[in-house]
């Protein structure tokens, strides 16, 4: 079996401010806090003798590189990233950093709001703006029946309020 895997299609290089933030306090935190921890806990391990059988050596390397790792990836996407802190100009319409307020055929409300693939969480709300629902509600009007096709089959939805609050 190989390892290889085919190199996946970066996410659209858009970001709300927050979720800026968000990125560059975790960046912070690995290279000024978590780093110079690992790397102390690491040069402790290696002054105890035989590296080849310790344990906290091995792991600290690992998590160095675990580390590292991350670090060269959040510098890269931030370099990228277009951050959007402003509004759209016509704001009746369903554009990135929107909160969406959509009802289903049956009457159940949910509200959602569209942001850049790197800080989606479903749970709080915020749905990415490559996934299938954002991209069926993008360039939308308030009032608007929106079909999403979903993997449980076709989807109606009405989207009742739109509003640009950060």
């Amino acid at each position: 079996m190989s390892r290889y895997r085919p190199p996946r299609r970066p996410g659209t290089a858009l970001i709300t401010a927050a979720g800026a933030a968000r990125l560059q306090a975790e960046l912070h935190e690995l290279w000024h806090v978590r780093r110079p921890q690992v790397t102390q806990a690491v040069s402790e391990a290696a002054a105890q003798g035989d590296r080849s059988e310790n344990a906290e050596y091995t792991y600290g390397k690992k998590m160095l590189r675990e580390i590292d790792s991350r670090v060269r990836f959040l510098r890269k996407r931030l370099e990228a990233l277009e951050v959007v802190d402003q509004p759209p100009s016509d704001t009746g319409r369903v554009f990135f950093a929107a909160w969406v307020t959509l009802e289903d055929e049956d009457g159940n409300e949910s509200r959602y709001r569209i942001v850049g693939p790197d800080e989606f969480d479903l749970k709080a709300g915020l749905i990415s703006i490559d996934s299938p629902l954002a991209r069926g509600l993008l360039g939308k009007p308030l009032d608007a029946e929106v079909s999403i096709h979903t993997p449980t089959g076709e989807r109606l939805y009405y989207i009742t309020a739109i509003d640009y609050e950060t």
